[in-house]
């Protein structure tokens, strides 16, 4: 049968029906723990009472008014984002990419409000992943995701990541910014070098740059800590967030200090549906969950009781796993190159549990935060049966090639 969908998708041959926890039914009635929380989105599971009970009391309610009037739910989401941030200010969205479209915009728009409109370029780096608009898939520089779309929109600087000398070469008269993602996602769960993003920070105040992290992954818990700027220390001057601030309803919201966001005066920038009254009734209810007192402890814990549990299977079975990426619950397994990680989460998925792909041939590790030591326990086994069948494909294919 010809699906009426844009076919833009490789679908896998998979339905869900419900879920609850970090677990997922199928049609058929195959149960799978799900250990890629749609893409780091399902930060609270399926089902969380707590979501269900304030979509229930909002949809009884107001669902949209639009912009034009106060929603005083949205005033109250971004005080409780600007109260455990480094921002100001909040601007909600309905995704990431629309988030960081908002922090392309806010930090050229801050450049032309100091007086340098020429300085509209934005630094960003290979291997990035900021969203699938035009301006975005710019400043990711991906050529599969740019081809055919006609030529870049300009502005963006792609230099390698984690060289600083590179980003110092690529700073000249038109630089405005820097955009880089804490730990990047869709590029292999790869984490800056220990001082780089300090050192970012320190050469923006240098040139007067603004710093921008795209936390779109990152953020809301995901790293052990509520943003993972946190980690190094270091603050940005705007901020993207998305995935987890829903917890699956569409959200995202960029952040930004007062200075930063000093020329997004009225009517330079809108949404129809962002930070409508439903949304926000979502986003709320999920930071009363990852701002009670432990949460985002709890998290950490797990994580690193994750990290332990994997490093002791990539010992066991070194010939299918060669390196542990990550921090949190934002872990990644580096796969032999003789097996792509697609069929490696093709192996995993044979056991009932769900990964990503990503670059670099690594398989994400993006489960709910409210995972706990009985779904570790429940994953190793099954990461272990999927590492045995994957070592005899490498193995045999070793022998084909000699």
């Amino acid at each position: 049968m010809t699906s009426p969908l844009l076919p833009t998708y490789s679908r896998i041959e998979l339905a869900f029906e419900k879920g609850e926890g970090a677990w997922l039914e199928a049609s058929g009635g195959k149960r799978f723990l799900d250990f890629g929380g749609g893409i780091a989105v399902a930060s609270l599971g399926y089902a969380h009472p707590h979501l269900i009970e304030a979509l229930h009391a909002q949809g009884q309610k107001i669902w949209h008014t639009s912009n034009l009037f106060r929603i005083p739910e949205g005033e109250r989401l971004a005080q409780r984002l600007v109260d455990n941030s480094f921002a100001d200010v909040v601007f909600f969205t309905n995704s990431g990419a629309e988030a960081l479209e908002c922090a392309i915009k806010m930090a050229r728009k801050y450049q032309s409000a100091c007086g340098r409109p020429e300085r509209f370029r934005i630094i960003t780096f290979e291997g990035a992943f900021h969203g699938r608009t035009l301006a975005t898939i710019a400043a990711g520089g991906n050529k599969k995701y740019l081809d055919g779309f006609g030529p870049p929109v300009e502005g963006f600087d792609l230099v390698p990541f984690n060289d600083l000398e590179a980003v110092k070469a690529a700073i000249g008269p038109q630089t405005g910014a820097i955009l880089i993602e804490p730990i990047q996602g869709e590029g292999g769960i790869k984490s800056p070098s220990p001082g780089f993003l300090r050192a970012l920070r320190e050469l923006c105040d240098q040139h007067h740059l603004t710093l921008i992290f795209d936390e779109v992954q990152t953020g809301v818990g995901r790293t052990g800590k509520l943003f993972a700027y946190e980690l190094s220390g270091v603050q940005p001057d705007i901020m993207s967030i998305a995935k987890g601030i829903g917890g699956g309803f569409p959200l995202g919201a960029c952040l930004a200090t007062t200075e930063a966001s000093k020329g997004m005066t009225y009517g330079t920038h809108g949404t129809t549906f962002g930070g409508n009254p439903l949304a926000m009734a979502i986003g709320n209810a999920v930071l009363d969950i990852v701002l009670a007192p432990g949460f985002i402890e709890h998290v950490a814990q797990t994580g690193l009781m994750l990290k332990q549990k994997l490093a002791a299977l990539k010992d066991s079975h070194s010939d299918v796993i060669t390196e542990i990426r990550g921090e949190g619950l934002m872990m990644g397994l580096r796969i032999n190159d003789k097996m792509p990680a697609a069929d490696f989460a093709a192996l995993v998925r044979q056991e009932g549990l769900l990964v990503i792909p990503a670059g670099e041939n690594v398989v994400r590790l993006l489960p709910p935060l409210i995972i706990g030591e009985s779904e570790v326990a429940e994953a190793l086994p099954r990461f272990e049966k999927a590492c045995i069948a994957a070592s005899k494909t490498i193995t045999h294919a070793e022998r084909t090639q000699a």
